[in-house]
């Protein structure tokens, strides 16, 4: 237990994670987070085929081409709106932002920061309709110590656990990166029950 105040205010900073299409479905072995119920849920093969049979396209990937355009797109983002952009990391199939945006709910946040993100990969992907899972993980910090190691965690942890998995994917012929053969890890911090 700490000996630091109650913040009641605003919180100063929301921690949004999410996930690309298709890539910790429900059930999957790795645990995964079911709305509204607390903590990982087990592993259960029946869900996870249930949730792979609803997919409508296959997974998606991002590539490090892919990356810098979400990174990018984010902070150009939070520069128009005037946020705070704390930290940014695009991984192969998540990304994490850390960003101050008084006066927005988080989930307002997360909505355009994602839908900007997609405006920029499209061109990229003209037949993908599907980038990202529903929704995403949206943790609001309260204390600067808390802040201090959401960033940390966020970029150089991330960056860590990461260091000798790096993929460049090669080019196809349209120009657009194709898609690396990824094998998870199972080192993912959260997920969405919902991949439709």
């Amino acid at each position: 237990m700490t000996n630091r105040s109650f913040n009641a205010d605003d919180p100063i900073a929301y921690f949004i994670t999410w996930t690309c299409y298709g890539t910790w479905l429900s059930g999957d072995e790795r645990g995964w987070h079911e709305w509204g119920k607390g903590g990982l849920q087990p592993a259960n093969v029946f869900l996870k085929f249930a949730a792979e049979t609803k997919m409508k396209e296959t997974e998606f990937l991002l590539s490090k081409d892919d990356r810098r355009i979400v990174e990018t797109t984010v902070a150009e983002h939070c520069r128009i709106r005037q946020w705070i952009l704390h930290k940014v990391n695009s991984r192969s199939n998540h990304v994490h932002v850390v960003v101050t945006a008084p006066g927005y709910a988080p989930e307002t946040v997360r909505d355009q920061l994602k839908a900007w993100c997609t405006r920029k990969l499209k061109p990229h992907y003209h037949v993908r309709k599907q980038f990202w899972t529903e929704g995403a993980s949206c943790r609001s910090i309260n204390h600067e110590c808390d802040l201090d190691s959401v960033i940390e965690y966020a970029g150089d942890t991330q960056d860590r656990k990461y260091r000798d998995y790096q993929h460049e994917a090669p080019a196809s012929e349209s120009g657009a990166a194709a898609r690396p053969d990824v094998q998870h890890d199972g080192r993912r911090i959260e997920s969405n029950s919902d991949e439709t």
